[in-house]
């Protein structure tokens, strides 16, 4: 069957387009992207209280007219009620998949992709254990091709470092970022470990630049922030990864390469980030990163593949064939 009509629908941050985007492609769908933007006083009124959700919608955003798409993929707490409105105004015949828990209408989506660890439960519920990401095994070796020349000159074992920042439940400043520029560069010059390092626009130009002064003296390989980003190549040619507690969607990823993962912990509490890592913790895949004067282990498991199974279901309950049946969907 032919490929049926797309819109992602989110607010167009990383952290929820880019699973859609991830879905999409394990689909085999091209969709259209839709970034939405709220005008006042939707953009702080609950879902639940939107009358009219068209009306919600801002000039400077996507707009969202017909004809309407076969499917919408959407997450975001302002994506939910407009997904709703878009299968009410094609007269049910859009279906919806929202990835993370959505605050309104849960039942109402064809399907909801949620972590586990937001204990989300119901007939139309699909539980992830991470979320889900685009992590695709050919870039994934390509980008370790592209950057052998520079990453693969790194000492091993090599520990990749991918660091996240405040997020409004978790604080990452001067202080916490020297604790852990001195906890890796010892083990640089005590294990002779090959590090290298990546920067989030979360960490904020002042902590990456204390990063970039502490460790590349040591000989880490510090991402400058310019492009290209080697995010993808760190990932696929590094021995070991660590990452900040606050992201999850760079956990997610990290887990998608088989390679043991460390959550280094950050000041301040998130009953749910804490549960998304204690649940990985507890099935084998993830660690907290030791104390100083404990060297590194190493363990195997299966790459997590969320998104695979979560496409596969889909299509299950879609009745669309199996994408190894046909190239279309």
């Amino acid at each position: 069957m032919a490929r049926p009509t797309t819109w992602i629908l989110t607010e167009g941050l990383a952290g929820t387009e880019a699973p859609c985007r991830g879905l999409a492609r394990a689909l085999g769908i091209d969709p259209v992207v839709k970034r939405i933007r709220l005008r006042r006083p939707w953009d702080w009124l609950p879902g639940q209280f939107w009358i009219r959700p068209f009306a919600a919608l801002a000039p400077d955003g996507d707009s969202l007219v017909p004809p309407w798409p076969e499917l919408v993929i959407s997450s975001g707490n302002a994506a939910a009620p407009l997904a709703l409105a878009i299968q009410r105004a094609s007269g049910g015949a859009t279906r919806i998949v929202h990835v993370q828990t959505p605050r309104v209408g849960r039942a109402r989506f064809d399907l909801v992709i949620a972590p586990q660890h937001d204990g989300t439960t119901g007939p139309n519920v699909l539980a992830t254990r991470a979320t889900l990401h685009g992590l695709d095994p050919d870039a994934l070796a390509a980008a370790g091709a592209a950057w052998a020349p520079v990453l693969g000159q790194l000492p091993r074992p090599r520990l990749a470092f991918l660091c996240g920042g405040p997020n409004g439940r978790f604080e990452l400043g001067p202080e916490r970022i020297g604790a852990i520029a001195t906890s890796l560069r010892l083990r640089m010059h005590r294990d002779g470990i090959g590090l290298a390092v990546s920067a989030s626009r979360r960490t904020g130009a002042a902590n990456a630049a204390l990063l970039r002064a502490e460790l590349e003296p040591a000989g880490a390989y510090v991402w400058d922030g310019q492009p290209p980003n080697p995010y993808l190549g760190m990932l696929a040619l590094a021995d070991a990864i660590a990452v900040t507690q606050d992201s999850v969607s760079m956990i997610s990823e990290a887990l998608g390469t088989g390679k043991p993962v460390y959550w280094i912990p950050l000041a301040g509490r998130s009953h749910r980030l804490q549960r998304f890592v204690d649940l990985l913790t507890e099935q084998g895949l993830l660690r907290r990163f030791p104390a100083d004067d404990a060297p590194l282990a190493t363990w195997s498991y299966a790459p997590l593949d969320d998104t695979a199974r979560a496409a596969a279901e889909i299509r299950r309950r879609f009745g669309w064939p199996a994408r190894q049946q046909t190239e279309t969907i």
